[in-house]
Formats: structure tokens, sequence, C-alpha cells
């Protein structure tokens, strides 16, 4: 029997009775929250707010994904991605965030875009959010010097069915890289039309570029 005074699963509201900014960086900030709970507790949570992110599933003409293998130094060697890169710019469109990243990290352009798929990466612990695009007839464009680790990429196609199997062999182990891969071989296996590429992004994060816009005014 269920208290009748009690609210049912899944109607409680988790209030963030207050908040306290521990670290706030170049890419990401840690807050702690107090969280009320159901049957009133209240409990501590740490959040990491972070930039969101655009990534892109450049499909050649030979039915290759363009990839990149990049070092990344958390984990100390190199992965295969997508190209992909922050939204740290206030106001910045999604969509001309990717071709800004296409271009920089590959030297590609694209003439047909749509959305592929939207993932929220880490949702225990941080707002990180990121937007992957399907980039189609691509053509060569100019690109910036690379810098720092950009310096080192390598620049690799491979065939989409490989892809979706070197994801499923733990060889693709990037979850943008694996997300993208999967949503690409799941909508064309399904038929399923793809949201144009100016779709809203409801999830999109904020709250770290806010934060640094009201760091920037205040100095």
């Amino acid at each position: 029997m269920t208290d009748g005074g009690a609210a049912g699963p899944g109607s409680h509201d988790f209030e963030t009775v207050s908040t306290e900014t521990v670290y706030s960086g170049a890419i990401l900030g840690l807050r702690l929250d107090q969280v009320s709970m159901p049957g009133g507790r209240i409990v501590e949570r740490e959040v990491i707010e972070h930039h969101g992110a655009v990534a892109v599933a450049a499909i050649d003409d030979d039915d290759n994904v363009v990839l990149i293998n990049q070092y990344r130094h958390p984990i100390g060697r190199r992965l295969l991605e997508l190209p992909a890169g922050l939204l740290d710019l206030p106001g910045e469109d999604p969509l001309v965030a990717a071709q800004r990243e296409l271009a920089e990290e590959t030297g590609l352009a694209a003439r047909e875009w749509a959305v592929l798929v939207d993932v929220v990466l880490s949702p225990g612990f941080t707002d990180e959010a990121l937007r992957v695009y399907l980039a189609l007839g691509l053509h060569e464009t100019h690109r910036p010097e690379p810098e720092l680790e950009e310096a080192d990429l390598e620049v690799v196609r491979m065939p989409v069915d490989a892809a979706v199997r070197a994801a499923l062999a733990g060889e693709i182990v990037n979850a943008t890289a694996v997300s993208g891969v999967l949503a690409l071989a799941a909508a064309r296996a399904g038929g399923i039309e793809l949201r144009a590429a100016d779709a809203p992004w409801a999830g999109q994060p904020t709250a770290f570029l806010r934060r640094k816009a009201t760091q920037k005014s205040e100095d």
C-alpha cells in the first residue's frame, strides 16, 4: 500500500537548494549543488559544466567516413574520432561551428548537411552534450595551419561498414565516433529521414558559456 499523500515515481521536483562554484577554467567548471531528494533528504551533487560540442560524420563519394587519429592526453593515447570541436563562442551557430571544424581538421567542406544524432555524454556528472552532423558531397577547402595536438592529426578514410565493425569490435571507442557511426548505420538500415541541419537543439549546454561571459564582464 502506498501513502496517499506521497507523489508517485517520476513526479518529484529535484530542486537545487544551493550551489557553490569550486573551479572555473578554460573549458569546464565544477560546481557543488545541494539537491532535494524524494523523502526530504538534501544531498550534494558534483556537476561539471562544459561547452557544448559538434562533430561531423563526413562521408565521401566512395562511402568512406572521414576520421581523424588524434592524441588525447587524459588517456595517453591516440583515438580514431570524427572531426569535432567545442561551441565556445557566445551565440555561435552549431552548424557553422561544424563546418569550421571539418575544414580545420581535414581540409574538407560539404555541400549537404543534416543532423545525424544528439548525444548527452555522461549525465551522471556533466551537462556536456554534442550534436553530430552528417556531411555529404565533400570537396577540398582551405585548411588553416594546425597547432598543438592538431598539428599531429592523421586523417583516415574508412569504409562505413568497416567503421561500424571497428566500433563493435572495440577498435573505435571515442563516444562521439561510436554514436555517429552507429547512428548512420541505423538510419540507413531503417530508411529514417534525418533532421534538417538547422533543427532546434533543446539540449545544447549554455551554463558554462554564461559563466564565462559573467566573469569577463566582472573583470
